[in-house]
């Protein structure tokens, strides 16, 4: 894969956990590589269970957001599961506001995200 990789990949068992690279995610065209290396996830690699590692994010733009929904359909429709972990309280908050975290599955880090999958 190319060097503008916004993914840092780990294999833990059968869960494949990605974290995020960029502490800020505001970019249209970085948002536009984060969203299709996650899909490719999906789509090529078919990956079942998925964890979303938000450890080093900072600031989440609205459309990279709208790259999450999309994930988490994509996910479900090919009969996986997505799980988010380790996101700020500040982001959380955006999350509690968009009532996104009653569509994601969120834990508080990466250890409780892979329990049990």
């Amino acid at each position: 894969m190319s060097s503008n990789r916004r993914l840092d990949l780990d294999e833990v068992n059968d869960v494949t956990v990605a974290r995020f690279t960029d502490k800020k995610i505001l970019d249209e065209s970085n948002i536009q590589i984060i969203g299709n290396q996650l899909f490719s996830l999906v789509d090529e690699d078919h990956r079942q269970k998925i964890v979303l590692d938000f450890t080093n994010v900072e600031y989440l733009s609205s459309a990279a957001l709208g790259k999450l929904i999309t994930m988490d359909k994509k996910v479900k429709a090919s009969g996986g599961k997505l799980r988010l972990c380790s996101i700020r309280s500040d982001i959380l908050e955006v999350f509690k506001i968009t009532r996104l975290d009653k569509l994601f599955t969120i834990r508080e880090n990466r250890e409780k995200a892979l329990e049990g999958f």
